[in-house]
């Protein structure tokens, strides 16, 4: 069984025991998270697709870390102008448990 589910404005393809890094969520590292944004669930019923979520569908997952990804650099360049910039985009690691269809 598997679904696909929406969070931070992209989608993610989740099965029972997966392990996905998502923006970062404000939930304390340890507690449990519901998403209720479910947009598609494939099971031994068949698939399920949402317009645009599928109404009583859930995904319970628990939050494993925060942190921070891998600096990239920006670099921009044109004749007589160059700028450098760094980012690190913030993330929460999510351990999925359940997805209740």
């Amino acid at each position: 069984m598997y679904a696909v589910i929406e969070s931070g404005g992209k989608q993610y393809r989740v099965a029972e025991g997966d392990v996905i890094q998502v923006e970062k969520l404000p939930i304390e590292a340890g507690k449990k998270v519901e998403i209720e944004r479910v947009l598609m669930v494939s099971g031994d019923e068949g698939v399920k697709v949402g317009t645009p979520v599928v109404e009583g569908a859930q995904v319970t997952a628990t939050v494993q870390e925060h942190g921070r990804g891998k600096k990239i650099i920006v670099y921009k360049h044109k004749k007589n102008y160059h700028k450098k910039q760094g980012h690190r985009q913030d993330f929460t690691r999510l351990h999925i448990d359940q997805i209740k269809a």
